[in-house]
């Protein structure tokens, strides 16, 4: 009570009188923001791919995530539903390259973006036709308590959900610099036509990123769906990836980590000491206020590539 009086009379005093609970509030969204960045590496994947903003990936991850618990559901073991799983996200990967993208091969990337939108609203529709809308719950055993280190409290949950997104991160870090495919990605990204020329097969690199993207979006939807249960709003933790994006880049996945943290550690700082100095509430639009400001002054992100256009 003594601290809450605090913030409501000087929020900018209250981080100095109560430096541990400050500690406490910015490694919850250190670690919060690790879980923003996993979302945002689908949509650097797929926009690395065919410089496409994926619209779709927050229905991928709901999608991911709706057909593991619908198969836990149906008594399968958890490594076996995750294997299935894992199976129908690279199987819908190749559908939507050979269905989808396929014919759209050099077309404008507004084409490619409305094709998005389009697979976005099929498989939110598809995933609750055969698992159904209601709210499931997804234990992957991950521990939910809290655990106190130093006078500091962090969820067990979120160290175990950061400890995942990184590795993860650090994996499609090496693909992406370290490998043929990864260097293939760029090439593509940068012009279709020209990397097919030199003989990139497009079509393969497609389905090899839409399989990989699917995968990250697997691994969303577990750690998503095992914090907040799974729902169908569980697609709309996509739009919290937009901001992440705009600050770290789209073409960059140093960017994306980078930008999740400053985003989620942004937003609960604020939100717990000066949210109320703007009447409450500022975490749902204080990560979108940040991004419009980089908008102004560094479109491109902090790690993405300036583009210059010859005239």
């Amino acid at each position: 009570m003594e601290f809450l009086q605090a913030v409501f009379v000087d929020p900018f005093v209250s981080i100095y009188e109560y430096p541990l609970f400050f500690i406490e509030v910015l490694i919850g969204g250190l670690l919060t923001g690790v879980m923003y960045s996993l979302v945002a590496l689908g949509f650097v994947l797929i926009f690395k791919a065919s410089g496409v903003f994926n619209f779709a990936q927050g229905a991928m991850v709901l999608f991911a995530a709706l057909t593991l618990v619908g198969l836990m559901e149906y008594g399968l073991p958890l490594w076996a539903a995750l294997i299935i799983t894992v199976g129908i996200m690279v199987l819908l990967a190749l559908v939507i390259e050979r269905v989808v993208l396929r014919p759209l091969v050099n077309q404008e990337h507004i084409i490619l973006f409305m094709a998005t939108i389009g697979i976005t609203f099929f498989l939110d529709g598809f995933g609750q036709m055969i698992w159904g809308s209601d709210v499931k719950l997804l234990d992957v055993g991950i521990p939910q308590d809290p655990i106190e280190i130093k006078g500091v409290l962090i969820n067990k949950f979120d160290i175990w959900a950061a400890v995942i997104a990184g590795m993860l991160v650090m994996l499609l870090a090496v693909f992406f610099q370290r490998t043929r495919v990864g260097r293939a990605l760029r090439a593509v990204a940068d012009d279709h036509q020209a990397a097919m020329s030199v003989g990139i097969p497009l079509k393969t690199i497609w389905a090899i990123v839409w399989s990989v993207a699917g995968i990250v979006g697997l691994v969303a939807g577990i750690i998503w769906g095992s914090k907040l249960g799974v729902q169908f709003s569980l697609a709309l933790i996509a739009l919290k990836a937009l901001p992440v994006l705009i600050l770290g880049g789209f073409t960059s996945v140093p960017g994306a980590i980078i930008g999740g943290l400053i985003i989620g550690a942004g937003e609960k700082v604020a939100e717990v000491f000066w949210g109320s100095a703007f009447g409450g509430a500022i975490e749902d639009w204080f990560a979108y206020m940040l991004a419009l400001v980089f908008l102004v002054f560094r479109p491109q992100g902090l790690f993405g590539e300036k583009i210059i256009e010859r005239v």
